[in-house]
């Protein structure tokens, strides 16, 4: 018998296939929208002091993988 997947379980697994989405298209997203989701992301995920660095490493991510800006 398969486990049953818990509310939780299912609300993290979503949540990380949105995100791939959104990593995925992120160069075909208006840039309005593109510095709303960031500064969303920095917002919920700073919850440390150990997360001060969570804006810049954000930032290298995105460019590394931005279709315009990871060839550079």
């Amino acid at each position: 018998m398969a486990p049953v997947e818990t509310a939780e379980v299912n609300a993290d697994r979503f949540a990380r296939v949105l995100g791939l989405a959104a990593v995925d298209l992120w160069s075909e997203l208006p840039r309005e929208l593109q510095q709303t989701l960031f500064e969303r992301a920095v917002l919920l995920g700073h919850q440390t002091e150990r997360d001060e660095s969570l804006r810049e490493q954000l930032a290298q991510f995105l460019h590394h993988h931005h279709e315009r800006t990871a060839a550079r």
